[in-house]
């Protein structure tokens, strides 16, 4: 489904709309600052690997379980970000994890909203364990049952807590995201 943001991506070389979903949240909340480490969790095709480069991040790995293309100065980590051999490979602590990633939907709601919590508390998990003292979350989730209880979770972690639709969400899609800025640690 083509639109303004899927035509932008692909003229300035940032493989998938998503990226201007990270461009926006980041020039409201400045969560990706130049010199800062970035962690991205289902990172194919590679957009937000390119857009927090571009944002002047120094270090960005990017983990998937599909291969994408790779992406001048970062590193990619193919593999399960359920899975402990996945996460062994990450050295270091992050500035900033960000996490796209999304359950493959069903078109149940109350399903696919459940596999998305899911993958929202194993992005969370993973932040606990790599995130640096006062450092950033944006992580996508379906709106639904359990999205208040992940909401209070992620408040107990983090300065400060919202939800987010960028300009560049559809609409119609049951997507946010969730933003915790300054990790307590």
């Amino acid at each position: 489904m083509h639109d303004k943001y899927t035509d932008k991506a692909l003229a300035e070389g940032m493989r998938a709309r998503s990226a201007f979903k990270l461009i926006q949240v980041n020039e409201k909340y400045h969560i990706v600052k130049r010199g800062n480490d970035v962690l991205d969790l289902g990172c194919w095709p590679g957009g937000w690997m390119i857009a927090s480069k571009r944002m002047g991040a120094n270090k960005v790995v990017g983990i998937d379980l599909s291969k994408i293309e790779p992406v001048v100065g970062a590193e990619f980590i193919q593999g399960s970000v359920t899975e402990k051999k996945t996460l062994n490979k990450l050295k270091g602590a992050f500035d900033v994890i960000l996490s796209d990633l999304a359950p493959k939907t069903s078109g149940i709601r109350n399903l696919d909203v459940a596999r998305s919590l899911d993958l929202t508390n194993t992005a969370l998990k993973i932040a606990i364990k790599h995130l640096k003292i006062n450092g950033n979350f944006l992580v996508k989730v379906f709106q639904g049952e359990g999205y208040q209880e992940f909401f209070r979770e992620v408040n107990k972690h983090f300065l400060f807590v919202k939800t987010v639709k960028p300009e560049a969400s559809r609409q119609r899609s049951m997507e946010v995201y969730l933003l915790g800025i300054g990790f307590k640690g």
